[in-house]
């Protein structure tokens, strides 16, 4: 069925929006992803060295407070320097604090002389350790170092350093801003090229599309071909693989309803010839009439062998929706199969042998299974030869039980091997009319056992006889 013109587009821009979704997720995303990661290591590594670095020069501003004497002599120009060097280098605030909590020295010049009682202060004078505490919400890291003598068991004092760290954070807002500026452009970039990529992958499909409904409109006898990428070739060549079983199945079909007429004719035909020149005459012998008679009853049971047949077909069609599987001895059924065809085979002098080493159990379909090996025997009876023999051989291994049936007959021809499954297919046209059959037999057999999902084989050499052999699996497949 023809997709109408507004389905077409629907769909085209349902595939290229699906493009540009799968480009966005795996271009755009991960740049952003990937700046804020960058950004935040920026600002933890950068804050992590600022705070390294200012902790070591706490640490000898200290060292150096308590070995000159700052606490009793604040007036010391060359701790004085360093004091303003430290707060001048890294816009920081130093405080020191002597032991009666009291400030002696702020760069600031806000709390001198004041009195300084914060909780890290007065728990670095009861621990005589020093700490550091990062704020980033304030933007600064504040150090705690005790300044302590060497004989001393408590410290003298403590200093109180704040370091800025709002550069940083800058500079991280910075590289965010740049980083985001830079997806930015990447994405327009990523959505412009994936735009036209999406069209450039749409437009082959749109072709197997428009070259599809050509083939389904007017069912062109020739295949279809749109070369303009490997997907798109692969698409078709399954495509055109399975136009070319469609295009089998409808010659088959086409030639099976041909096949199935005529044969359903020709009795009604012979019927009719007969029954005319039952009318046509008058005072008619009764041996004629009787005769008449006789070859009207055999054309109707051809007839009824015929539709017979062809509802057996039917019913195989219906394939493991009606298959009845049961636990069943092979070997019980064959024997049963060729206790009915024996009066055939004896009529012609023909010896029907079944040969088996052990009992066989299997999961099948008892009525279909039977019905296919009924066909087979009774087929090597109808083509053999008087005086002749059938061999059936059944045997298994773990996974398969083989059943194969031999004959000593006329045999099939080299170029009609291939054509026995075939509906109405008869082999030798000579004989065809001598030997009774629908042509329906090996086809009947074949679906019965390939819906055992089993294999069927045959081997035939012409005036030597025919080898069937069968191969169907011990437990049921779904």
């Amino acid at each position: 069925m023809k997709i109408n013109l507004k389905q077409q587009k629907k769909f085209f821009r349902s595939l290229r929006f699906r493009i540009l979704l799968i480009l966005v997720l795996i271009g755009i995303i991960p740049s952003m992803i990937a700046a804020s990661v960058v950004v935040h290591s920026y600002r933890e590594r950068a804050i992590n060295i600022r705070t390294q670095t200012v902790k070591t020069q706490c640490d000898i501003l200290g060292n150096s407070l308590a070995a000159e004497n700052y606490l009793e002599d604040p007036d010391s120009e060359t701790i004085n320097s360093q004091i303003s060097l430290l707060s001048t280098i890294y816009s920081g605030r130093v405080m020191i604090i002597d032991s009666d909590f009291r400030v002696i020295r702020d760069t600031y010049d806000l709390d001198t002389g004041k009195y300084s009682v914060s909780r890290e202060v007065i728990d670095c004078f009861n621990t005589n350790k020093g700490d550091t505490l990062i704020d980033n919400s304030a933007a600064y890291v504040e150090f705690i170092v005790p300044i302590e003598s060497e004989e001393a068991t408590i410290p003298d004092g403590v200093l109180l350093v704040s370091v800025s760290t709002n550069e940083i954070h800058q500079n991280a807002r910075i590289l965010e801003n740049t980083g985001i500026l830079t997806s930015s452009v990447i994405s327009i970039i990523v959505l412009i090229c994936g735009y036209f990529l999406a069209t450039l992958l749409v437009h082959p499909l749109k072709r197997v599309t428009k070259a599809i409904e050509d083939v389904t409109d007017g069912y062109e006898d020739e295949a279809i071909s749109v070369p303009d990428c490997t997907e798109t070739e692969q698409i078709i060549s399954a495509f055109n693989q399975m136009l070319a079983r469609v295009r089998a199945l409808d010659n088959s079909r086409q030639e099976f309803v041909s096949n199935v007429s005529h044969e359903l004719k020709t009795p009604l035909t012979s019927m009719k010839v007969l029954a005319d020149s039952l009318n046509g005459q008058e005072g008619i012998p009764v041996e004629l009439y009787q005769e008449f008679m006789s070859d009207i009853a055999n054309e109707i049971d051809r007839e009824n062998n015929i539709i017979s047949d062809l509802l057996s077909m039917t019913r195989l069609e219906k394939k493991a929706a009606t298959m009845n599987v049961a636990r069943h001895e092979i070997g019980e059924l064959l024997e049963e199969i060729i206790a009915r065809l024996s009066p055939i085979a004896q009529k012609r002098s023909i010896d029907l042998i079944m040969r088996s080493d052990r009992e066989i159990f299997a999961d099948v379909d008892a009525s279909k299974i039977a019905l296919a090996f009924t066909n087979l025997i009774e087929n090597a009876i109808k083509y053999n030869i008087d005086d002749g023999w059938v061999r059936v051989t059944l045997s298994s291994d773990r996974k398969y039980f083989y059943v194969t049936i031999a004959d000593c007959g006329m045999g099939i021809a080299e170029d009609q091997i291939d054509h026995v499954f075939e509906r109405f297919y008869r082999g030798d046209k000579s004989h065809s009319t001598e030997i009774e059959g629908t042509g329906l037999g090996l086809a009947i057999a074949q679906k019965a056992i390939l819906l055992h999902r089993g294999v069927i084989r045959v081997k035939s050499r012409l005036g030597e006889g025919t080898t069937f052999e069968v191969r169907v699996p011990l437990n049921w497949q779904e």
